[in-house]
């Protein structure tokens, strides 16, 4: 099973297009900016399920919650932005929360900077920004005999 996860998308439709061409993943997260990007995604790949939350630039766009948390192979997975917990000046807050919640894979953007780290058994992955300038960045969630492992790439055109 995959799972591609975008952030930060900003408009760029055509390299998450692209970005889904190549990984050809089994559902699509997109953790907010820009809701309204995720949805076309989603009208473009109808067959491939997706989950989003709102960003900070996703103003007015209540129907789309904030957080969300999902239970990937009995694991839980805790989707946000991360504006809310002040993940430019630090992830000490969010990953606090993150464990208090049980959370094994925490998925934030926010920042624009990509991040694939394990603390402890939790994994932290931070997708960038696809609309990224000069280059976009994505993350992948993968499991693989039942262990989830996740990575970043660069959007290469």
């Amino acid at each position: 099973m995959k799972w591609l996860v975008f952030s930060d998308s900003h408009g760029d439709m055509s390299t998450m297009r692209n970005v889904v061409l190549r990984e050809k993943p089994d559902h699509i997260l997109h953790l907010g900016d820009v809701v309204q990007d995720a949805q076309r995604l989603h009208d473009a790949f109808p067959d491939i399920p997706l989950d989003q939350v709102r960003g900070n630039c996703d103003v007015g766009c209540y129907d789309v919650s904030e957080e969300k948390e999902l239970f990937v192979m009995g694991r839980r997975l805790w989707m946000l932005h991360g504006h809310g917990y002040g993940v430019k000046m630090g992830i000490g807050l969010m990953l606090s929360e993150a464990r208090s919640r049980g959370a094994e894979v925490v998925l934030f953007g926010h920042t624009h900077k990509a991040l694939c780290d394990r603390d402890g058994g939790m994994w932290i992955l931070n997708p960038g920004t696809i609309g990224g300038s000069p280059q976009g960045t994505y993350g992948v969630l993968e499991e693989r005999k039942g262990e989830l492992y996740c990575r970043t790439a660069l959007a290469v055109d």
